[in-house]
This record gives structure tokens, C-alpha cells and sequence, in this order.
């Protein structure tokens, strides 16, 4: 957590049902002063009333806003936050959002009512009215998550490994594996598709396990391809990372996709980290299918 005299703002926005209010209460436990359901257009006036220089003022200020704001002043948010940042406040735009089945099901079990829905609607197209309302949000997020597979402790740990201990002119950096037959991570900004490599699901003593085991990884190690796709995606990394932290980028977050995202993408994803982490990059890893497998 950033120390007493920085100045810290989290703008957590995105879709109804996609856990916006756990990442506030995560947040407020962290010891962000968190607000909800503000009016966009009360911003910059919230921000300086609870960071004021007194002794019950607050360095940290975390601000919900969805999409019952007035267009126009969705619209003037990338302004707001680059005025934030000229003002030497670090600030981080979060947007959560989730499949449509997956709102669908969460709005069902809880029998909530969406706030877009009017008498009459249904809830698919108040979901879709959402999604394009918050449109200009979405282009102005720093980093995107997805929920749709994700739990409550999950979305906890994202919040604060990357988001929390995030510090000043420093970038965020995820490496994540999964199966290209559950689908491609939303929040991916580069993906790798590894399904070109020798699959070590074919060999039978291998196929139970993952690319976590030895037995998996001396496999892969043994293979060419393998070790030339690391090395080319290494040096890929390497040349553009620093680019990326220098246009000022809180947070990338690189996919390495095989097919059931079991074996070839779980070891790539733990040999690219170990590597560039040699070379001081800090990194976080998630493996997508191992977690959600029974």
C-alpha cells in the first residue's frame, strides 16, 4: 500500500452483477475510503473533499460509478482522470464485467432487480443497454476483469496483488494459461497459441497431470519447439515491456493458450514468469482451467 503523503484513487466501475460492490468492500478493508454510486460529475469535488490536507483527511479514495450517470459525464470521465494524474494523484480506472449468461444466473439466484430494467424489459436487454452505455468507461479502463469464472477470493487476490500494491510509474504484470476450448480470457492483451507444441496430454503417464509436475515439464523441456516458443515470446516480452511501462501502463496481462489448458500453457506460463522475473520484472501468474478444475 502506497505510503501516508501519495495520493491514491481507484474508479471501480462496469457492469451490474459483475461484483462491483465486493471489489469496494475489498478495497474498504484495505484501508480505501470508499464511496458508491457516485455521480460522475461530483468526482473531482469528492476526491478533494476526502483528500484535503487535515488530520481526518484520506490518501486512499476508492469511487464507484455505474451506468445511472448522465451520459455526458461518463463521457467527460478520461478527462477527469487526466486531470487526476497532472495533479500527481495515482489513479487506476477498474472495470469488472462477465458473460451475459453469467449475469443472467447471478440476477436469478438473487432475484435483484437491475438497475437499468424498466417495467416491462427483460433483464438480456438492460444488460445490452449497460454494456453501451458504459462504453466510453470500458475505453478508459486500466485494467479490465473478467468474472465470469472468477470467485468472490479470487477477484480479493486480484485486487490486491495488482491493484493495491501497485506503486507509482511501475506496471502490473499477469501471465495467465488456459484451454482455447473454455474460450479466450477477455482481459488478454497479447495471446500465444501453443497448440502447434507436442501435447503431453497423448502420453499416457502424463495426461492426469499438469504442466506443474515435473514428469510434464521434463517433457516439454525436451522438446524443441517448445523451447525455441519460449525463447521467441522471451525475447518479444523483453523488447516491448519497457515500452509499454514507459507510455505509462498500469497493467498488461499476456494469455498463453493450449487446448484444455492443462499441460503445454500452465509450464510455459511458469517458465516466461521465472524468466523474466531473472531479468527483474515483477510478475503474477494465473492458470484459469487448473483452478476451476473439479
Amino acid at each position: 500500500m502506497l505510503m501516508a503523503e501519495g495520493k491514491r484513487l481507484i474508479i471501480v466501475s462496469g457492469l451490474s452483477g459483475s461484483g462491483k460492490s465486493v471489489a469496494l468492500h475489498v478495497l474498504e478493508d484495505l484501508g480505501y475510503y470508499c464511496i458508491d454510486n457516485l455521480p460522475a460529475a461530483l468526482l473531482q469535488s469528492a476526491v478533494a473533499e476526502v483528500t484535503a490536507s487535515d488530520e481526518k483527511s484520506s490518501a486512499l479514495i476508492a469511487v464507484g460509478i455505474d451506468a445511472r450517470n448522465r451520459r455526458r459525464n461518463l463521457e467527460a470521465l478520461p478527462a477527469i482522470v487526466s486531470q487526476f494524474r497532472d495533479q500527481s494523484i495515482l489513479t487506476d480506472v477498474l472495470f469488472l464485467q462477465a458473460d451475459d449468461e453469467i449475469l443472467l444466473k447471478r440476477y436469478s439466484e438473487s432475484r435483484r432487480r437491475h438497475p437499468l430494467a424498466v417495467q416491462g424489459s427483460e433483464l438480456r436487454s438492460a444488460i445490452e443497454t449497460e454494456r453501451q452505455v458504459l462504453a466510453e468507461v470500458i475505453n478508459t479502463a486500466d485494467l479490465i476483469i473478467d468474472t465470469s469464472r472468477t470467485s468472490v477470493y479470487e477477484l480479493s487476490d486480484i485486487l490486491r496483488d495488482r491493484v493495491d500494491r501497485r506503486t507509482p510509474d511501475s506496471m502490473s504484470v499477469l501471465i495467465e494459461s488456459f484451454g482455447f476450448k473454455h474460450g479466450i480470457p477477455a482481459d488478454a492483451d497479447f495471446v500465444f497459441d501453443l497448440r502447434s507444441l507436442p501435447n503431453p496430454y497423448w502420453t499416457v503417464e502424463l495426461r492426469g497431470l499438469t504442466g506443474l509436475d515435473r514428469e510434464v515439464s521434463e517433457f516439454l523441456e525436451s522438446q524443441q519447439s517448445f523451447v525455441a516458443m519460449h525463447d521467441d515470446i522471451l525475447g518479444f516480452l523483453e523488447r516491448w515491456l519497457p515500452t509499454y511501462r514507459e507510455a505509462h501502463r498500469g497493467y498488461l496481462t499476456i494469455a498463453l493458450g493450449c487446448t484444455g489448458g492443462q499441460h503445454r500453457s500452465v509450464y510455459m506460463v511458469e517458465k516466461l514468469a521465472a524468466s523474466l522475473q531473472d531479468g527483474g520484472q515483477v510478475v503474477s501468474t494465473r492458470h484459469n482451467e487448473l483452478h476451476n478444475t473439479p
